[in-house]
């Protein structure tokens, strides 16, 4: 049985064992080295009649790929670790769950967005639901909550955090540091840039090529040492391609296969009739701030910094995105005028919650220019705006609107929504 050393509890464990008891199939998708198969494994650690399957060793895959129908029989719950690696499971999954209808039937892990992959065309509509598992969050790490979604939504610019003692340098650390396991467990920082390397070379020789037939690794290597670079960014393709000497054609796939393997999210414009000048240009981040500061190492500047703490700001708040209980999208803004903000929550209601980061440990009245634009043109919608910096308390900056310690999206504490509603 698999164990992982010094295990963190992860909070999707709730939900997946919550999928489980009324979906047939039940997905985890993520990035390699996030943890799936250590959750996987002890989500049904207690389940009668589970029976565990890992496709990283050859004599299972070929049990597999030789008679799917035989390999799948189990009276309980099945799981199947990295089943993207023998895609003729796909339809055979289909079929004995439209056979035998009953939940939980089969949990399976993945190192790639298995319904993009060309091979596992035929989803599972209705019979499925897929979590997306990050790497740790800082709450997962520390053991502590992680309610400041729900607190910003429900209790807007009364949101209340205590004063932090952590400063910029602070934060860089645990940006570069990261979540994956594996870079948290190693203190040394050479045996983390170690990790990081090999998971870049595995990420490059292996998952690339398991959803694509790359060409030119080289150019790949390129981009994706770029992209780190523009983090936090706005995607340009043709900038990019111009800079690499890379038919925009080629770019386009790349960033598409990077995201297919967990390396970078893509973070979608938000715009409403309120804001016609919006653009619509997504925002480009690396789903683990560890492994963009790997990249960055010896680039030192302003952007890179500014980049890599808004990086490891969006990846804390798409971790909590999964367990808060407010349903809301993460989205960013930025008009023709050029004013943006860095992240916008909106909620099903479509209240908005506005966030700039800055890695700064002081804020000033500027710092607010934006959110106050988009306050006036949004009018009532507008619920909430909010900087995060790197200093050490919270104040307030008008009807609304106040800065926040970086640290409160992993010390504020979740509110009682059923108690607070009317």
């Amino acid at each position: 049985m698999r164990q992982a050393v010094e295990y963190l509890p992860r909070r999707a464990a709730g939900l997946i064992e919550e999928a489980l008891s009324d979906t047939r199939v039940v997905i985890i998708n993520g990035a390699r080295q996030s943890g799936k198969s250590t959750l996987a494994d002890r989500c049904l650690g207690d389940r009668p009649d589970a029976v565990k399957r890992y496709l990283d060793d050859p004599r299972t895959r070929a049990s597999a790929a030789a008679d799917p129908i035989a390999f799948l029989d189990a009276p309980g719950t099945m799981l199947i670790d990295e089943v993207q690696r023998v895609p003729e499971l796909w339809l055979a999954i289909k079929n004995i769950v439209d056979r035998d209808p009953r939940p939980g039937r089969f949990l399976l892990t993945g190192s790639a967005r298995l319904l993009s992959l060309s091979e596992l065309s035929d989803a599972l509509p209705g019979r499925s639901e897929t979590l997306e598992l990050f790497p740790l969050s800082q709450g997962e790490i520390l053991g502590t909550p992680e309610g400041f979604i729900d607190a910003a939504f429900a209790e807007g610019a009364r949101l209340r955090t205590a004063p932090s003692d952590l400063r910029r340098r602070d934060y860089m650390a645990i940006a570069a540091r990261g979540g994956y396991p594996e870079a948290v467990r190693r203190i040394n920082p050479r045996r983390r840039a170690q990790f990081f390397k090999s998971y870049l070379d595995d990420i490059m020789s292996r998952d690339v090529h398991q959803v694509a037939d790359i060409q030119r690794s080289s150019d790949m290597r390129r981009l994706v040492s770029t992209l780190a670079a523009q983090s936090g960014g706005l995607l340009n393709y043709s900038r990019l391609s111009s800079d690499l000497g890379v038919p925009v054609t080629t770019v386009r796939e790349y960033i598409g296969l990077l995201e297919v393997v967990y390396l970078i999210r893509l973070i979608p414009a938000w715009s409403a009739n309120a804001t016609a000048r919006a653009i619509a240009t997504p925002k480009l981040v690396f789903n683990d701030s560890g492994l963009a500061a790997h990249l960055l190492s010896g680039i030192t500047n302003d952007a890179t910094t500014g980049g890599l703490i808004e990086t490891f700001v969006l990846g804390e708040l798409a971790r909590q995105l999964a367990w808060s209980q407010t349903m809301t999208r993460l989205l960013h803004y930025r008009d023709r005028d050029g004013y943006e903000v860095d992240v916008i929550l909106e909620d099903n209601a479509g209240r908005i919650v506005a966030i700039e980061v800055k890695a700064a440990e002081t804020v000033r009245t500027d710092d607010f220019r934006a959110l106050r634009i988009l306050q006036r043109r949004l009018g009532a919608r507008f619920h909430a705006g909010f900087v995060l910096y790197c200093g050490d308390q919270q104040l307030p900056f008008g009807d609304g609107l106040s800065c926040v310690p970086i640290n409160a999206l992993w010390t504020t504490s979740q509110p009682d929504l059923a108690a607070g509603q009317s």
